[in-house]
């Protein structure tokens, strides 16, 4: 069933507009399905905050038929918050102490704009350790995101991100690497996903920690991996709740950061993202930037217009089949108590019984 309204959020009559189904209250009490209640940590800059809001809201209520979905966006304290979005998040987000009461059947961490690789020295440091370890205790399965990802791999796994150098940008290809565990079965053996980062946990990190890696890519490394129980913890490098737009929109940013100075270098393209004509047309457009710099003439406008139909999306089937699955199990394990975080035959330390199938290697 889809993601039910149960509050005045924006998101929701925006993705009315966009043709998703949304369940009104009065009609989701009428019918006899279970709930499932999803936390969403959204530690997005303002600026992202609605569109990450937006991004994760489709794929959690497209991922999966089985359930009516409460989600429930809350964000941290320690964030530095402009007027706007303070009053946005007043307006519409929830306190993390009426999380904490309430409780949640699943928690999903969206990633943070971060420079440099240090994390410990950052304000939502603390705050996002605090609601790491509660749901531990007290919820099924968290997916970390991005970010969220290198914070859990460090803090709770000893293992601190490296810098790569250059920004890892664009849509990679990524194979299914444990095509037996249940959060991968009948998603593609060969999917794409879009990756936006400078830094990185590698291969031979995610292994010392005793994490499963179940997706990864030659180009863009590890994708998807899960906490040594196989369930308790989903980690994501990559983006696969990121709009066909969002990549464009990115590098939109990045060009005008450059015509105002704000970095040395023309941004390079998003690999493996714009078709040809794509590319002509905004190498088109950089020459002309360069010019009007060099003249001293009005900037000309960025061609997005022109662009967006051009773009393909080739990722969001394979986020939809993952996302799916983790509701599927979830609804499978967690307790009917949402404060409660599995039946009571649910072995907290192997939750999907899959110790056998480990065991065997």
């Amino acid at each position: 069933m889809p993601i039910v309204a149960h509050n005045d959020l924006p998101t929701f009559q925006r993705l009315r507009e966009e043709g998703h189904k949304i369940l009104e209250p009065d009609h989701a009490i009428q019918q006899d399905i279970r709930e499932l209640h999803i936390g969403l940590l959204n530690m997005m800059p303002d600026a992202a905050l609605a569109a990450t809001e937006r991004q994760f809201f489709r794929l959690i209520g497209q991922s999966n038929q089985i359930a009516q979905f409460y989600v429930h966006p809350f964000t941290l304290d320690a964030l530095d918050r402009g007027p706007i979005t303070r009053e946005y998040v007043e307006r519409y987000y929830e306190p993390f102490e009426k999380i904490r009461a309430e409780g949640l059947d699943a928690l999903v961490i969206t990633g943070a704009n971060v420079m440099g690789p240090d994390l410990a020295s950052q304000t939502f440091w603390e705050p996002l350790i605090e609601v790491v370890d509660w749901a531990h205790h007290n919820v099924s399965s968290t997916l970390c995101s991005c970010l969220a990802t290198h914070a859990v791999l460090e803090f709770r796994y000893g293992q601190r991100r490296r810098p790569l150098g250059e920004k890892r940008w664009g849509v990679y290809v990524h194979r299914v690497i444990d095509r037996s565990h249940p959060l991968v079965s009948s998603v593609n053996t060969r999917f794409d996903v879009p990756h936006s980062r400078f830094n990185a946990i590698g291969r031979d990190q995610f292994e010392a920690a005793g994490l499963h890696i179940l997706a990864e890519s030659e180009e863009a490394g590890v994708h998807l991996a899960v906490s040594p129980d196989g369930f308790r913890q989903v980690f994501f490098q990559g983006h696969p709740e990121y709009d066909i737009i969002s990549l464009l929109k990115e590098y939109k940013r990045e060009v005008n950061r450059f015509a105002a100075g704000e970095r040395d270098q023309y941004p390079p393209f998003p690999e493996n993202y714009f078709g040809v004509q794509s590319r002509a047309i905004l190498d088109e457009h950089r020459e002309r930037i360069l010019d009007a710099l060099d003249q001293g003439r009005d900037l000309p406008a960025f061609p997005e217009k022109h662009i967006v139909d051009r773009l393909d999306n080739t990722w969001h089937d394979s986020g939809e089949g993952v996302l799916g699955n983790w509701m599927g199990l979830i609804y499978q394990i967690t307790n009917n108590d949402r404060r409660l975080p599995f039946m009571s035959h649910v072995d907290p330390d192997d939750p999907l019984a899959l110790s056998w199938r480990r065991s065997r290697g």
